[in-house]
């Protein structure tokens, strides 16, 4: 019978060399994110401003968003 080839992909220079580039890319990416994307960032009186450009006018409300009414 034959026995299989000890041959490990990592034996393959192109495959260790893709290998760091991916790891290189992953660590940047997750810099980028770390740095950049930690919060959201949720603009004062959002609702307002977005109300005022879509209809022309301000709509004034008393009650917060989490509150529900009966």
């Amino acid at each position: 019978m034959s026995q299989p080839s000890k041959s490990s992909p990592w034996r393959i220079p192109l495959v260790r060399e893709l290998v760091v580039i991916l790891a290189i890319k992953l660590g940047v990416i997750i810099g980028i994110k770390a740095l950049w994307f930690t919060e959201p960032t949720v603009p004062e009186n959002g609702t307002e401003k977005v109300s005022e450009r879509l209809f022309g006018s301000v709509a004034v409300n008393d009650q917060s968003p989490t509150e529900e009414s009966p």
